[in-house]
């Protein structure tokens, strides 16, 4: 669609606007819960998996040439979103000395891939955003064996683990949505072109919808725990972002490169977080609300390091 079409206008503007709505939202559902409870565990999986969808939508052959050329980048922040994250979060489960509740959600938002949010943030941040949608894409393809192995093996000693269940429900969430995205931008252009144009603007409502939900639904516990639950995912993020970033200049990477492995470390997709938590973790509210506190958090942060990086042109 054209930028000069009104929709697609309204779109950009409604998007740009993320961190506002959510905020907003989680505000409205935490003051009055009985406003979002309805929005409850069918609905959130459903509206997660549509945004994994608008993922593979926009995904295109020609957004993965120049990258092809910097392949160790890909392998930096694969390796590192997978290793420095779910280690990051542990850590901080141990440091703070969290309540098992919690110590799962930021271990279990930790485990998860890159959010669709990075890619926005790194277009923000005048990042590579071929390299972002890379990234976000092969974290998010492999979810399905590092999540549930790093949550078993970071998390398992605190409560059980249902490494199978967890491996099932991300593999529905993620790989099978966003596989029959590329399907549909394969064989149908055209309707791809059309759903993709939305794509950006449906991630933004679920992810926004399912914080509304899960804060409605944790409101006691979040009120209870509402300093801890801050402290640890700021601290995740914070962490995130800086060693990310740390560690593509230590390896020698461009500015370009380290600031995109820096957002694609520091920004995990949250709302597969609370989806899991509350499918696998029902018995544990504190865990399906730190991965909520957790994404709010990073499209925070990722605001602020965005509108940082903004002003200053990447010197090479």
């Amino acid at each position: 669609m054209s930028t000069n079409d009104p929709m697609q206008r309204f779109f950009d503007w409604f998007n740009r606007l993320y961190t506002i709505w959510l905020l907003g939202l989680s505000a409205v559902a935490f003051f009055w819960p009985s406003t979002m409870l309805w929005f409850d565990k069918p609905w959130i999986f459903w509206s997660l998996a549509a945004s994994m969808l608008g993922m593979g939508l926009t995904l295109r052959i020609e957004d993965f040439q120049a990258v092809a050329k910097i392949p160790g980048a890909v392998a930096l922040g694969f390796g590192a979103q997978y290793t420095l994250m779910p280690l990051i979060g542990w850590a901080i489960a141990v440091g703070l000395k969290l309540e098992p509740g919690l110590a799962v959600g930021i271990i279990l938002v930790a485990s998860c891939p890159g959010g669709m949010a990075s890619n926005l943030i790194s277009y923000l941040a005048r990042a590579n955003v071929a390299l972002s949608v890379v990234l976000t894409l092969c974290s998010t393809v492999l979810a399905f064996f590092f999540t549930p192995m790093w949550t078993s093996v970071l998390a398992g000693n605190r409560v059980p683990v249902d490494v199978w269940g967890l491996c099932l429900s991300t593999l529905q969430l993620t790989v099978a949505p966003v596989a029959l995205g590329i399907l549909i931008r394969w064989k149908l252009p055209r309707v791809a072109d059309r759903m993709g144009a939305c794509g950006p603007t449906v991630a933004v409502l679920a992810f926004t919808l399912v914080t509304g939900g899960i804060v409605a639904a944790s409101a006691g516990a979040i009120r209870e725990h509402f300093g801890s639950l801050l402290l640890a995912a700021a601290v995740l993020h914070l962490s995130g972002f800086g060693i990310g970033y740390g560690v593509a200049k230590l390896f020698r990477f461009s500015e370009t490169t380290a600031r995109t492995v820096s957002v694609e470390v520091g920004m995990q997709n949250g709302g597969m977080a609370a989806a899991l938590a509350k499918t696998h973790f029902a018995a544990m509210p504190l865990a399906a609300a730190g991965a909520v506190f957790s994404g709010v958090m990073q499209n925070i942060v990722g605001g602020l390091v965005a509108a940082w990086w903004k002003r200053r042109n990447p010197v090479e």
